[in-house]
């Protein structure tokens, strides 16, 4: 060949890597000028120009400026275990792999393809995203499909966002090793089968760990604090003994049958009784001491009567005889009309403070 044809050739051949280049600078998005003169610039180098410093140089700053991308996309809030992001830098970290490897397939320019087709759908925030596929780039055998079942699955599954990192790097490692085995045979691909069979594994765990995202119900309505409640009941005194008597003996059936009728409904009405204070009263018919007595007496038997019936809580008896009338009767006569008309000041005064149950829906008014 002469001179001339030799520089034909040369720039013939030039011109075709400097298109073959550009073609592929443009598919990953790198700012990188293009000189036919020195070795084709651009993602990597063709395999058979890859032979100058200046050459791998190149090559090795593509590497950079992807990896780039990936760290600015992190810092921008995508996560680390993102899928789309983790498949992104696992196809960068084969790609490297292999290249340093000297790997002159096109592998390593592929693979660094479908990282950067990836990382450019998420600064674009594109749907969907080239991700979802994971190519067998460079014709790689499809190898272990009980791994892509897995990984299919695993996809599908509520803890896949504990698992995606490691299923995404399985499914770019099958590619790998699919890669060696038509390259050179199994014993080149057997170690990124372990990786793609460690990572499944390991993304079945973290799937089955996964705390599943689960609506947060409502919180329970905070109930309002337990009111105190205050009440006073009145007895009549000659419906529960016999005029002037006063002791527990003495009771009158009908009167005993108010003090049991009284004990069940402070039973069930109040969940709490915190005091409870039983007061004697009798009308003005006799001596200031003699009534004081009576009162008093009148007073303990209904409260023995009604510990009796179960109102354990400490209750307090008072008598105050004719202190505290609630009827004069001051023109009343004869005897018999003012002993009917003084009735009402003959009586049981029972005072005290406890929560109340709550009524339940099925309770009827």
């Amino acid at each position: 060949m002469n001179l001339t044809m030799r520089k034909v050739s040369t720039m013939k051949f030039t011109q075709k890597l400097t298109l073959i280049s550009m073609a592929s600078l443009l598919t990953v998005g790198l700012a990188q000028a293009v000189t036919p003169a020195a070795a084709p610039a651009g993602p990597l180098a063709l395999p058979e120009a890859r032979i100058s410093d200046q050459a791998v140089s190149g090559d090795q700053q593509a590497y950079r400026l992807l990896q780039e991308r990936i760290k600015k996309l992190n810092d921008g809030g995508v996560r680390v275990g993102d899928y789309y992001l983790s498949k992104a830098q696992c196809w960068l970290d084969v790609s490297y792999h292999e290249y340093t490897r000297n790997d002159r397939s096109d592998f390593p320019l592929q693979a660094l393809q479908e990282s950067a087709k990836i990382v450019a759908a998420l600064e674009s925030g594109s749907r969907p995203n080239p991700g979802d596929d994971t190519p067998l780039v460079n014709g790689a055998t499809r190898l272990r499909e009980d791994l892509w079942r897995d990984f299919a699955q695993l996809h599908q599954s509520t803890g896949f966002a504990c698992a995606a990192q490691k299923v995404a790097c399985g499914e770019v490692e099958l590619v790998h090793a699919g890669n060696e085995y038509k390259q050179q045979g199994w014993r080149h691909a057997n170690p990124y089968v372990q990786l793609a069979e460690d990572a499944q594994a390991a993304a079945q765990s973290a799937a089955a760990a996964c705390p599943v995202d689960r609506p947060t119900p409502p919180p329970e309505p905070v109930p309002p604090p337990p009111r105190i409640e205050h009440e006073r009941i009145t007895l009549d005194m000659d419906a529960l003994f016999p005029f002037d008597k006063a002791g527990p003996n003495d009771l009158l059936p009908q009167g005993a049958a108010k003090i049991r009728e009284l004990a069940a409904r402070l039973k069930q009405g109040y969940v709490q009784i915190d005091t409870l204070s039983v007061t004697g009263h009798t009308d003005r018919l006799g001596s200031d001491a003699y009534n004081q007595a009576l009162s008093e007496k009148r007073a303990l038997a209904v409260k023995q009567f009604l510990r009796e019936q179960g109102i354990a809580n400490v209750i307090s008896a008072y008598g105050k005889g004719k202190s505290v009338p609630v009827a004069a009767c001051d023109k009343v006569a004869p005897r018999a009309a003012l002993i009917a008309c003084l009735q009402p000041n003959r009586r049981v005064e029972i005072e005290l403070t406890g929560i109340k149950s709550v009524p339940r829906a099925t309770d009827k008014p």
